[in-house]
């Protein structure tokens, strides 16, 4: 076996360009299961599902969350399900991002024609995400949901890196 042959110079390594850890700015999509307790029509049950999140963090920013999230779930007990678009913002308190998210929903059903209707929610991120939500559905009445996001980051844009927050 013959050895290669001996460097002349050292070996020279040119800098990373990775992001540093500690800026989390940037633009992200997060896919990820949902699963909560409704109470609807006068009883509770329970619906898993999942959503598509696009959100632009802002960490050292007013706003420091702004996006969009897409998502459907399926009633356990009852029929059909849900089908929603909520516009979200968010910013940081004590530490953690919370914020509100609003937007249009359909409920679906396997015997009945969709009704649309309307949510507003309130929400915290601590490694998932916890929320409540309050709505209307047409014919069907108001509801009230708790549920969990588990939010899996699958994309993401960095953002220019901010000098380190010392």
């Amino acid at each position: 076996m013959i050895d290669a042959p001996a460097r002349k110079s050292p070996a020279v390594v040119p800098p990373g360009n990775l992001p540093p850890t500690w800026n989390l700015d940037g633009l992200y999509l997060w896919l990820g299961p949902t699963g909560a307790g409704g109470y609807l029509q006068g009883r509770w049950d329970s619906t898993f599902g999942g959503d598509a999140t696009v959100v632009r963090i802002r960490e050292h920013e007013l706003l420091g969350a702004i996006g969009g999230s897409l998502g459907a779930s399926r009633w356990t007990v009852r029929d059909g399900g849900r089908i929603w678009l909520d516009a979200l913002i968010g910013t940081q308190l004590a530490g953690r991002m919370v914020g509100l998210s609003a937007g249009p929903l359909v409920e679906l059903s396997e015997l009945d024609h969709p009704h649309v209707g309307g949510s507003i929610g309130a929400w915290g991120f601590v490694g998932v995400t916890p929320y409540a939500r309050v709505g209307v559905v047409d014919q069907l009445g108001t509801f009230v949901e708790l549920g969990v996001h588990i939010a899996l980051p699958v994309l993401r844009r960095h953002a220019p890196t901010p000098p380190h927050p010392d």
